[in-house]
């Protein structure tokens, strides 16, 4: 099994992550081969050894001119759904950006859809987000861990004003994953960027110190500022399990069953990890208005679904379980959802698998309003298509038309063979 331990203790941005992947042997037109099909206007990328503190290390420049867009998350999904872009690249390039802007919403208190990007929506996060997301599909790891991220401390400047650090956008991103303000000596500065935080908290599949592993490439990648006395570097080791399969391996100080086997099957840039936790309990004396608002939190809170199945108790008592599923790195925040959000006073858990099939969203205009499309592909047909019922919603009631014929006829234009066909 291919094993990428990402070293962030020291931070991480859309740049230092180019230029890990970069410095440990990604081509450098793998990269901008993808960046290229996406971006509006001309961009380039350019890489060269640099030093951070008492380090080599590969900076990785995007060079564009100066643009004033400030692209909603509208812009960027018909930007990344438009391009000939592997639809790996694309699928997980899509979840990236959804990451900030459900970030960025819930910070703002609007909604995703209405983020205006400002610096995350310029040519060079986009360019960031892209190329990494490139580089690690040309990788095609089945595992990617990532070690707790330093975050720094202070405040920054911002489109917004003045922010504390961790900005908030950021904190949102990592919550329920490993965080921490840097080693003693750290610089008073941000070393996460949102983009940063966002890549890392996709490209995961699970969070602690270097796994068991043998390293056949190491990739340092620089930031752009060089503070005295700090190595403003991220580091990427890239090599194999050195765990047998069904054996245990360390991460993080927790063991864990080591999901190797299958495990190839489940690429990181998947929805899913191979395993994954069902978090669930049985609930009769809450206040059912209440339900709705504990589901959001324990999505909010990292989970990859939830709900809730009617049952009948001790005593002909009526009730609900609720359940909950998640990722390992994500349970002890679900965990906490169910104790500060419902009546309960304990949960049970257990192990699943899940099989998820390969997917990608598209973007189809209805009466000239856009509708993100998700697409699932079987041994690489598509053979679901579900429209987002948001968008449907929205284009129905700006449209004054029923939201079934706008459903069908979503559909019926992802259908078309130039969307739903990968890009060669």
């Amino acid at each position: 099994m291919s094993v990428v331990w990402v070293d962030a203790s020291s931070g991480a941005s859309g740049d230092m992550l180019l230029g890990a992947l970069v410095g440990a042997g990604v081509p450098l037109s793998v990269i901008a081969s993808a960046v290229d099909a996406v971006a509006p206007e001309p961009v380039g990328l350019a890489a060269s050894p640099v030093t951070r503190g008492a380090l080599a290390a590969t900076r990785c420049r995007v060079e564009i001119a100066d643009s004033v867009h400030h692209r909603t998350w509208t812009d960027v999904r018909a930007l990344l759904t438009g391009a000939a872009l592997d639809y790996a690249v694309r699928d997980l390039a899509l979840r990236v950006f959804e990451r900030l802007a459900e970030a960025e919403g819930a910070v703002h208190g609007i909604s995703p859809e209405s983020v205006h990007f400002h610096e995350v929506g310029a040519l060079d996060a986009i360019a960031d987000v892209v190329g990494v997301c490139a580089g690690f599909v040309h990788l095609g790891a089945d595992e990617v861990v990532v070690s707790p991220v330093a975050v720094g401390s202070g405040s920054i400047r911002a489109a917004h004003g003045s922010l504390p650090v961790p900005p908030p956008a950021v904190a949102r991103l990592l919550t329920g994953v490993p965080s921490f303000a840097g080693p003693p000596g750290h610089p008073e500065m941000e070393l996460c960027t949102p983009t940063g935080a966002a890549l890392l908290a996709t490209l995961a599949t699970s969070w602690g110190d270097q796994p068991a592993m043998t390293a056949r490439a190491i990739g340092v990648g620089a930031g752009s500022r060089n503070p005295e006395g700090w190595s403003n570097t991220l580091r990427l080791l890239i090599g194999d399990s050195a765990v047998r399969p069904g054996a245990e391996s360390r991460h993080g100080g927790e063991m864990r069953a080591d999901p190797a086997a299958g495990a190839g099957s489940f690429p990181p840039w998947r929805e899913t990890a191979p395993t994954e936790l069902v978090i669930e309990a049985n609930i009769d004396d809450l206040e059912p208005r209440l339900i709705p608002g504990a589901l959001d939190a324990l999505l909010a809170a990292g989970a990859n679904d939830a709900w809730v199945t009617p049952i009948l108790m001790k005593k002909g008592r009526p009730a609900y379980t609720l359940h909950a599923l998640t990722r390992p790195d994500a349970a002890e925040a679900v965990r906490r959802v169910f104790f500060r959000e419902t009546s309960t006073i304990g949960v049970r858990e257990h192990e699943v698998v899940k099989h998820a099939l390969p997917r990608e969203t598209l973007t189809v205009s209805v009466g000239g309003h856009p509708i993100a499309v998700k697409a699932a592909r079987l041994d690489g047909e598509v053979i679901n298509l579900q429209p987002e019922w948001d968008d449907v919603e929205r284009a129905a009631a700006a449209l004054d038309r029923p939201a079934i014929d706008v459903l069908a006829e979503a559909k019926a234009a992802a259908l078309a063979p130039p969307l739903v066909e990968p890009d060669s």
